[in-house]
């Protein structure tokens, strides 16, 4: 099999890739709407396929036949919200995992927590 052929189908299916799918897929370009910044996040997935074959020739020309293909899916699952120095994460894909849904609320809970323990400067008992 021709090396060269199968790189060259290799080369120009990833670089086919690359120009579809970069980190500005992942993380999109932040959008202003009035005091808040909305920056899309997406799940990427793709697939890849390559193959070749040389071919039985009755001269001494080699005959290469092959071929490659890639699919590509970008999912919106989130928005990152800011508003000042608030930051908050608004899942959009449903199918969230119980792991996913409590990182999510991690940050507002950590918060209300917060709020439950004031500073008290008189006992000495440091905020959390």
């Amino acid at each position: 099999m021709s090396d060269n052929s199968i790189k060259t189908i290799m080369d120009t299916t990833m670089d086919k890739l690359r120009a579809m799918v970069d980190a500005d897929t992942i993380i999109g370009t932040p959008l202003t709407v009035g005091e808040i910044t909305l920056i899309p996040v997406s799940k990427v997935a793709f697939g890849l396929a390559t193959g070749g074959s040389d071919f039985p020739s009755k001269n001494q020309q080699q005959l290469f036949g092959g071929g490659g293909g890639a699919g590509v899916t970008v999912t919106p699952v989130a928005f990152i919200a800011v508003s000042g120095d608030s930051v908050k994460m608004m899942p959009i894909y449903n199918e969230l995992t119980s792991l996913d849904k409590a990182i999510n609320m991690a940050p507002e809970l950590i918060e209300k927590v917060k709020e439950l323990f004031p500073k008290n400067k008189e006992h000495n008992i440091p905020e959390l």
